[in-house]
């Protein structure tokens, strides 16, 4: 059971999110877009989301700022956390802008400010469960966009919250968070989403 909890964090990493929620969005926006533009976005999001924070991340290990992927401490979730505040800058300067895909930027702009949120709270000594902060902000987007092209996701939806719930089962059960983590995590990844709306929606 412990390695089936485990797998889920890994599998469901905050890394992951934000990129399935942009191939969420291609595949169902009706906006025709090339498909060598989605391609060179999606490369470009793989790179600065996925692959850099991951070099970063060893990068920090060998100078002893972080000991383990799981970012135990409040201390150790700093550096890491400002760094992703920079690379999500990236993002909204060089990839996703709002005269190209208005719902994407102000997406990338909510996980920003979510991101924003946890170091601030982190320098405060409260570590919240970026699991939560990330998967409650692509359900939050993964709704708005049912609505925004008016499209049945409602097995996407629920799919989502059975992972949700394999998420906080997985981080209870391996004392990474406590309840009270997990649900200020949730509304941290879920509010900035529903602010945001009313920009694009």
């Amino acid at each position: 059971m412990n390695k089936v909890l485990k797998s889920i964090s890994f599998f469901f990493h905050p890394l992951i999110m934000p990129l399935l929620g942009v191939i969420f969005y291609f595949s169902k926006s009706p906006r025709y877009i090339p498909i060598d533009i989605i391609k060179a976005k999606l490369i470009s999001l793989f790179i600065l989301t996925i692959i850099l924070p991951i070099l970063l991340f060893f990068l920090l290990k060998t100078l002893g700022k972080v000991k383990t992927i799981y970012l135990e401490t409040t201390r150790e979730r700093i550096l890491p956390l400002l760094l992703n505040c920079i690379v999500v800058l990236l993002v909204l300067n060089r990839i996703i802008t709002p005269n190209q895909i208005i719902e994407l930027y102000y997406f990338f702009v909510g996980i920003l400010i979510s991101t924003l949120t946890c170091l601030i709270l982190v320098i405060l000594k409260f570590k919240a469960s970026l699991h939560m902060v990330s998967v409650a902000g692509v359900l939050m987007f993964f709704i708005a966009l049912s609505i925004h092209f008016s499209i049945n996701i409602n097995g996407t939806l629920a799919l989502l919250f059975i992972i949700i719930g394999a998420i906080a089962t997985s981080r209870l059960h391996l004392q990474a968070h406590t309840f009270i983590e997990l649900i200020i995590g949730f509304f941290i990844g879920l509010i900035p989403q529903l602010i945001l709306l009313k920009y694009w929606l």
